[in-house]
């Protein structure tokens, strides 16, 4: 069986995504919330192709969102995660086949606006993009965020 695409994964057999599950006395507690909702690949996907030049969002924005749009009290951080890491590469897969209109995964940060050294071309790859469209980065420590980040949040509800 050969080996799926990116674009595959992020389209493809979603199970019984998405979801809204009732979480436990330990999740509650250390999640914060009573209910989580499991997003589709595609509806991370969504999200992120929102965020329009000169704007920018976070993990903890797509969360929120998330939840927001399936009456939760948040969205799971780890699926939330992981579909936008799939995205990215699915977004890079189309860039290389020629396509122009792919999803600004650049523009989605991690908390504290910080870069995301798991996306294509790591770190350098979304620096060099952020700065084509006029973000400035700068390094805090070992790693790299976007300087205002909070003042250039895109609405995603």
């Amino acid at each position: 069986m050969p080996k799926k695409t990116w674009g595959e994964k992020l389209r493809g057999d979603t199970k019984d995504l998405p979801k809204v599950v009732r979480l436990n006395a330990n999740g509650a507690m250390h999640l914060k919330g009573e209910t989580m909702a499991i997003p589709s690949p595609i509806e991370v996907n969504d999200l992120m192709r929102k965020v329009p030049v000169g704007k920018l969002t976070t993990m903890n924005e797509i969360r929120e969102a998330v939840a927001k749009k399936h009456d939760a009290d948040i969205g799971c951080p780890l699926t939330c995660g992981i579909f936008a890491w799939i995205s990215a590469f699915a977004a890079e897969e189309e860039r290389e086949q020629g396509k122009r209109d792919v999803t600004p995964y650049w523009r989605t940060l991690k908390t504290g606006g910080l870069l995301n050294e798991k996306y294509p071309g790591g770190v350098d790859m979304q620096k060099a993009l952020l700065t084509d469209e006029g973000h400035k980065v700068i390094q805090k420590g070992k790693k790299f965020a976007v300087e205002g980040y909070e003042t250039k949040l895109a609405k995603l509800v």
